[in-house]
This record gives structure tokens, sequence and C-alpha cells, in this order.
């Protein structure tokens, strides 16, 4: 599959073994995932551009590398908050933005019901984050948002994803990279993702 990065470590494996147990509680699920996009992190922001500076040290003038601007970290809601607030704690200069998607259980198609975006929202980086990329759709519509808001850098993370909604996303968003802590087996009649972690958003919350 085409720009699709699947992070194989082993610190990301014993996390995400946490939170695919059933047994594991609402607030050891949530803390979990929080340390867990923590640790992607590090892959994440990779993709953050940059600009050449010069500063002076206690010692010395140097050369170096900063930001060239702070990202948005756009949630899917609900789901999404988990991971884009542990994000948030790593940059706190970023903005946040938070798009409502809820998912129809008879069509499995996303409804969109909200969204709110920083007012410079077009000239940022962007990255949306879900936990689960299942069929793909809600993704696609959050992506279609961003981009109909004039945002032309983006980068989707999610920590589960199923080979079908890699293909529909990439399909619909062939420019949008897509980094995942997994790479599951398939869907099951009803769209969850197998073998999954089951509802991300339920089990955070304990709903």
């Amino acid at each position: 599959m085409s720009d699709i990065t699947i992070l194989d470590h082993p610190l990301i494996t014993h996390k995400l073994a946490i939170l695919r147990d059933e047994t594991t509680s609402a607030q050891m699920f949530k803390s979990t995932l929080e340390t867990l996009t923590c640790v992607m992190s590090y892959h994440v922001f990779a993709h953050l551009r940059q600009n050449r500076v010069r500063i002076q040290t206690p010692l010395e003038e140097m050369e170096t590398y900063q930001l060239a601007s702070q990202p948005v970290i756009a949630s899917i809601l609900r789901a999404g908050n988990g991971m884009a607030d542990a994000l948030f704690a790593i940059i706190q200069d970023a903005s946040m933005a938070h798009i409502g998607m809820q998912r129809d259980e008879v069509t499995h198609e996303p409804i969109f019901y909200y969204e709110k975006y920083p007012e410079d929202l077009a000239s940022r980086q962007v990255i949306l984050v879900d936990p689960m990329l299942a069929t793909g759709g809600s993704a696609i519509e959050a992506a279609r948002r961003l981009k109909e808001k004039g945002v032309s850098d983006i980068l989707f993370t999610c920590l589960v994803a199923a080979p079908e909604g890699v293909s529909a996303f990439h399909a619909a968003h062939p420019d949008i990279p897509i980094i995942t802590a997994a790479l599951d087996r398939e869907l099951n009649e009803t769209c969850y993702i197998l073998p999954g972690l089951g509802d991300a958003g339920d089990r955070i919350y304990n709903t």
C-alpha cells in the first residue's frame, strides 16, 4: 500500500497489546493510548517543516533549525481527543481543531455534526488523528473538509488500521500519508476492525 508507515517497535507492540485486551479498564486504556501516541509522536513530528535560523548560545552563535510554524492537531471526535491531547502536551504552542463525526450504525457512513478550527488553518500543517481507520469514511470526510478550508499539508495518524480503510482513504486522498501502529487483518460484517481493539471512544470514556 502506498504512503503508509506501520511502526514496528517493541514498546509500541506492548502498549497496543494492552489496548487490545478486553479486560483493560477505561482508565488504563486512556493512559495507555496517550502513552502510545507519545511514543508514535517521534515519527509523526518528523513530518513538520523547519526553517534554518541563527541563535546565540551562552558560548557562541550557531546555526540550527526551528519549526517553520506550529502545527494544527485535528481530532476526529470523540475518540481522537485521546491522541490529540497527547500530541498537544508535547507541542503546547500548537493549535487544536475538532471535527465531529458520528457513525451511522446501519449504513456505517459518517454523519458530520461539528467543526472548529483556528482562523489561520489554511496556512498551517495539520496532523489529523483518530485511533481507528476502519472503513475510512470519517477520515476521508474530515480530510475533505480540511482541504475545503484551504489546507494543503495533512498527515493522518491512527493506532489501528484495516486494509479496506487504507485503500479507501488513499483512493480519496492519495496525497496524505498515513502513520499507524498496526495494520490489522480485515473488517467484520459490522465494519469493526479484526482483531482490532473494539470501539476506542467507548473504551476511553467507559460508555
